[in-house]
Parts: structure tokens; C-alpha cells; sequence
């Protein structure tokens, strides 16, 4: 039997879960639930282990996702590389939004790109062209989603972004997602379901960013063995959208390069 060791990998036996909502003002949650979903669905640690982040590798090399959290909410804490395209995620994002992203990337893509504002407006969303500007403004008034380009550019890009007002005139940014415009619609389309996602999350009590934007209800909420065992099968679903992805996938000779330089860089980079 393995020894007792005080941590925050302990906690989910030991607090007092609330389901919380919104969602998207939640808090960021507990990362594993992104990295193990991966992790089940065949992806590789390809880290140092005595740094502190994660780097994770799909099965082909083809994709890599990299956690190094810091101080700053507005760095961005997550970063998902393809050979085409990027994407980057705020510290602050929860988890369950941020895996209506990774979690795409297990299953096979759809024949057709999906649109994504008819979710966005499904939900409440208020959807306006400008020029060359998208921009999606949810019933809050203070969570964007834009596809946009620079004035003298055509080069567009995809920004989400929750900014809270300060109480003096200004906004504090809780967190944002960034997305190059060669992202894969499909998985933009696994975000903004997620964003959008009434049902609550799990957090601690009072374990948010700001507790005034959001109601925590603790009865009824999962607790200790149910919350793992929700995990688990959150885990089961994982390896067998993976399963299906490869049975889809298109034979190839050889596996793609290990993407040398998003791995090498963070471990050569000091704390």
C-alpha cells in the first residue's frame, strides 16, 4: 500500500463539491481532466518530470498539448500544436470547456466543417458582422467569441474572451482562447458546445474566481466516489472514441516525426 502524502491530487476525497454555474466563470477546475482523457485515449508524456509542466504527444506525433502553468491569468497556460495550426487557453479556463476541444481531437472528423454561430445563437448569443469581423456576445455581456483580421492583414484569427468589469470602469480579463484560423472547425465546434453547455460543473466550495458571478448549490452535487466514478468513465468513453478514430483513420507507412521542437523547448526552459 502506497504511503499517505498530503497533496491536491487528494482533495476531491476530502472537500465539499458544489455544482456551479456558469460554467464558463467557474475557475479552471482540476487539469486532469483534459490530461487523462488524452492520456486514455493513447497520447504520451514526453516531458521532463522534474520541470513543472506537462507534455503530452498523440499517438502519430501529429498533435502535442503542453500545461505550464504561471503567476499570470492572462498568459496562456495551455497550448495545443498541430503541424498546421495552434491553439492557446488562459490559466482560468475551465477544464470541462477547454476538453469540449481536446476531447475532438480523439474522435474522427466529420465529413462536412461545422458552422459554429448557429451554437453560439442557439444559446442566447447575439451574433453581428462588421466587415471582416464575426463577433458572438453572450447574454452576459462580458463573454465574446470573434473570428477576426488585423486592419491591413487578412490573416484571421479566432479569440474567445471573459472579462468581468472591475467595478472602475474597467474590465479583468478571466481568461481567453486563441485560435489560428487553420483550426480544424470541427474542433472550434467542440469549444463553443462546451462554452455554451448549461449543465453545472464541480468545484469546491467557494473555490472560484469570483464568487458573486456564480451560484454553487451543494445538494445534489457529486461527491468523493461518484465524482471519480464519472471520472472513470469519462476515461472508458476516451479509449473508445480513440479505438474508433484509428479503426477510421487512413493507413499510413510510417508515423509522423515526434515534434522535436514544441517538446525540446519547454524542457530546455528554466523556472
Amino acid at each position: 500500500m502506497s504511503p499517505y502524502i498530503a497533496s491536491q491530487a487528494n482533495e476531491p476525497w476530502s472537500r465539499i463539491w458544489c455544482d456551479t454555474t456558469p460554467r464558463h466563470l467557474a475557475g479552471p477546475g482540476d487539469p486532469r481532466h483534459v490530461t487523462q482523457a488524452l492520456r486514455a485515449g493513447g497520447w504520451k508524456s514526453v516531458g521532463d518530470p522534474d520541470l513543472p509542466h506537462v507534455v503530452l504527444a498523440s499517438p502519430d506525433y501529429r498533435h502535442s498539448l503542453v500545461l505550464e502553468p504561471t503567476p499570470d491569468s492572462y498568459s496562456a497556460w495551455w497550448r495545443i500544436r498541430s503541424g498546421d495550426w495552434h491553439a492557446a487557453f488562459g490559466g482560468n479556463t475551465p477544464v470541462e470547456i477547454l476538453a469540449g476541444f481536446t476531447d475532438a481531437l480523439l474522435r474522427p472528423a466529420p465529413k462536412e466543417e461545422p458552422d459554429i454561430w448557429p451554437t453560439l445563437q442557439a444559446a442566447g448569443w447575439t451574433v453581428e458582422r462588421d466587415g471582416k469581423t464575426q463577433h458572438a456576445l453572450h447574454p452576459d455581456g462580458i463573454t465574446t467569441m470573434e473570428r477576426s483580421a488585423g486592419l491591413d492583414s487578412d490573416w484571421f484569427s479566432w479569440t474567445a474572451v471573459v472579462a468581468p468589469p472591475t467595478g472602475l470602469g474597467g474590465q479583468h480579463r478571466l481568461w481567453s482562447a486563441y485560435f489560428d484560423d487553420r483550426t480544424p472547425r470541427h474542433l472550434l465546434a467542440g469549444f463553443a458546445t462546451a462554452l455554451v453547455d448549461p449543465a453545472p460543473v464541480s468545484r469546491g466550495r467557494w473555490d472560484v474566481p469570483h464568487n458573486h458571478l456564480v451560484k454553487q448549490v451543494e445538494r445534489g452535487a457529486a461527491q468523493g466516489d461518484q465524482l471519480a466514478a464519472a471520472h472513470e468513465a469519462r476515461l472508458k468513453a476516451s479509449r473508445s472514441a480513440a479505438r474508433k478514430a484509428r479503426r477510421n483513420a487512413p493507413s499510413t507507412t510510417h508515423p509522423a516525426p515526434a515534434p522535436a521542437a514544441e517538446v525540446a523547448v519547454p524542457a530546455a526552459r528554466g523556472r
